[in-house]
This record gives C-alpha cells, structure tokens and sequence, in this order.
C-alpha cells in the first residue's frame, strides 16, 4: 500500500497485517524474518509514523498488534501487582486508580507524555520499546522493578527492565520475539517522587528523576532511584540508593544522594543542552525526589 503526504511526499510499498491472536503475530515475525524483510511492530504509532514518514525507518512490513485481546489488558492486584498490556495507552494508566493508588510515580511520569493526544495513542509498552535513553516512563518503572514480559517461537521469559536495553534504541528483543506487557510487582507503602526537566511542556526530557522509598520504624528499608536522559540508557542511581538504605534520613543525607545520583551518570551534551548541566540537574532532581518519598513516610 502506499500513503501520501502533504506536499506529495509518500511512503515506500510495506506490507500492513494486524494479527488477532499472539501466535499469528509470531508466525508473522518468523515469517518476514526468513524472507529478510525488516518488520516493525505498531500499538500506538506515535513515534513510528513519524520516523516512517521522515524514513528513519523503512519497514517491509507493519504488523499491527491492537486487535489482540490480551494486550489491551490494564489489570492489577494484590497478590500479582500491575500488568500493563502492550496496547495499552498511557492516557489509561494515568487514569486507572489501582495505579494511582498503588503506583503513583509511574501515573505522574506517564502523565508527562508528550501531548493529550499522544497519551491516548501512545503506549507504555511502545515507550519502552523505543529504548530512549529519555523515555519518561522508565525511571518510574526502573524505580518500581518493572519487568519486560517477551514472547517469542521459543515462549515466555521476563525480563527486568533494568537489563532490557542494550543502548540508545536498541533493546534485548530478538527480531521473532514482541513484548507483550510490562509487569510491576505488589508494592508494599512506600514514598514517591517523581521529577523531568524540559524545556518545553511537550518536549523530551532534558533530564528525569523517580525515587521510591519504603520506611520501617524511622529507618529506610528499600530504596530505589530511577534516572533518565543520563546515560546510554535508563539507568539505577545504585551508589545513592546504597547511601539512604538502612539510614534514619535526614536533610543533609538527601543533599548527598543528590550528590552520588549526578556522580552515577555520564550525561551527553547536544543540542539541548550540556551534560554539565544534567549533571547538575540530577543532584537537584534526585534530591527532591528523595525529599518527597520521604515526607510522604512522615520521616522528613
């Protein structure tokens, strides 16, 4: 099929198939992988439209994953904790309230997406799979443990979000597998925060932050620190968490969490901005966001 543009810019021929089981969508894969054909899966279209459009990407094939039941799925409990289905749009997950309730960064950050009209369209699992190492909802999902369900010829294996990506849009995924969902597992109470630095409301992340924080008897037991658009990829401020874990906190720890946070990242400098200046935003971000999880706890 070929579509057109304004200004009668068109798209290369690709084949466009929307499987309504899983198992058709592999068979899909498999099948334009043994012909060589470079295949692209479409939830929300977003970001792949675009690319599409500007030819960053030139797929042979789309394969449309939307009319399978199972990935619209948005389902949570106490005993399993929260699947995100792969077709499930941001705008859902910031609307559900077991999610607010129970997760409440990962509705703050997935609030945070692009535009209205993108959080409807736009999904969480199609956000993760992009691999930017700016992709709002990963902190969030970096801080609650999240892990890729992948399905694949060979079945089912999860795997954890921190390990998913490989680098700046490359991600763990063989070329015959699809993500499925995203699983966060029960949360016990906890303390959130959950902080982005842009320059424009709908702009990228310059710089992201999410702390979750749970607490027993004054003291900080579990301690996780999401950061984004730091590094090659999303990744875990381990040195800080190490710092406030076990610690009764206070006002001068945060300040240092902040500090080993920045110290944690190798932050690019481009267009946007310097990565002397993430750097430094890190320290400020990651302190607040600690501040927050822990007055939430009443330990601050």
């Amino acid at each position: 099929m070929r579509f057109f543009w304004r200004g009668e810019r068109t798209l290369d021929h690709f084949d466009y198939v929307a499987p309504a089981t899983l198992a058709e969508a592999i068979g899909l894969l498999q099948a334009y992988q043994s012909r060589a054909a470079a295949v692209k899966i479409l939830a929300g279209g977003t970001d792949l439209f675009l690319r599409m459009r500007h030819r960053v990407e030139t797929p042979g094939a789309v394969i449309d994953i939307k009319r399978i039941p199972e990935l619209g799925v948005l389902s949570h409990s106490d005993a399993d904790g929260l699947h995100i289905g792969a077709a499930v749009c941001h705008a859902d997950v910031v609307r559900n309230e077991n999610v607010r309730q129970s997760y409440g960064a990962l509705a703050e950050a997935a609030s945070w997406v692009g535009s209205r009209q993108t959080r409807h369209r736009g999904t969480v699992v199609g956000n993760l799979c992009n691999a930017s190492p700016a992709a709002d909802t990963t902190p969030a999902l970096l801080a609650y443990r999240a892990a890729v369900r992948i399905v694949g010829p060979e079945g089912e294996r999860d795997v954890p979000v921190e390990t998913f990506f490989r680098g700046p849009g490359q991600t763990v995924l063989t070329p015959v597998e699809l993500v499925t969902a995203v699983v966060l597992p029960p949360p016990e109470a906890h303390g959130w925060g959950f902080l982005r630095r842009t320059r424009t409301a709908i702009d990228i992340a310059l710089v992201s932050s999410c702390a979750v924080v749970t607490a027993a008897n004054g003291t900080c037991q579990d301690v996780s620190i999401g950061l984004g658009a730091v590094a090659p990829t999303p990744i875990r401020a381990r040195q800080a968490e190490d710092a406030l874990r076990g610690q009764q906190p206070t006002e001068a720890l945060t300040h240092t969490v902040g500090r080993l946070a920045a110290a944690n990242c190798s932050p690019i400098s481009d267009v946007r901005c310097s990565g002397d200046y993430r750097k430094q935003m890190v320290n400020v971000l990651t302190r607040r966001c600690v501040q927050s999880s822990l007055r939430m706890l009443q330990l601050l």
